[in-house]
């Protein structure tokens, strides 16, 4: 019998990443920007309350791996009306610096960036697959957002009969 020399390359080297560490700083990273969240919330309420606007809606879709936003609206009381070019402050974290950029943005911007925040914190992946659709209401008056979320899915149902 002869031996031969084993043709198999060696397993690879453990990771050195830290996972740990990895999920600790996204943790930390998401806490940071939904506390700059409350201060931006206010200075776009304040907006459109000092521009007459009671309310915006935001309509979304999205299904096939794609999804954006469709329509925004502003509104003073059953009246359509468009938005100001009022810009105001928008506190932010840039991806590649962890200090805090304050951007000068439209009120309709803001709406956008909120919306879109929003979506990815309730129900991240809305876009992929069957999707989903729905619409945002900013009311300004009561200085809340509300979200009506419809999922889109696809159902199989197996029945089997003997006879």
């Amino acid at each position: 019998m002869t031996l031969t020399e084993p043709t198999l390359t060696p397993p690879m080297a453990l990771s050195s990443v830290d996972m740990a560490q990895i999920f600790a700083a996204h943790a930390e990273r998401n806490a940071r920007i939904e506390a700059l969240r409350p201060g931006n919330k206010d200075r776009l309420f304040d907006g459109l309350t000092a521009a007459g606007i009671t309310h915006v809606t935001v309509t979304f879709d999205g299904a096939g791996d794609s999804g954006q936003i469709e329509s925004i609206g502003a509104w003073s009381g059953e009246t359509a009306v468009d938005f100001p070019a009022t810009e105001i402050d928008y506190a932010a974290l840039t991806s590649d610096d962890p200090e805090v950029e304050m951007r000068q943005l439209s009120l309709e911007d803001v709406v956008e960036q909120l919306a879109y925040d929003f979506l990815s914190d309730t129900h991240g992946g809305w876009e992929n697959n069957d999707g989903a659709w729905g619409e945002f209401c900013f009311d300004a008056a009561a200085r809340c957002i509300h979200l009506e979320f419809n999922e889109r899915f696809t159902s199989s149902e197996l029945y089997t009969h003997d006879f």
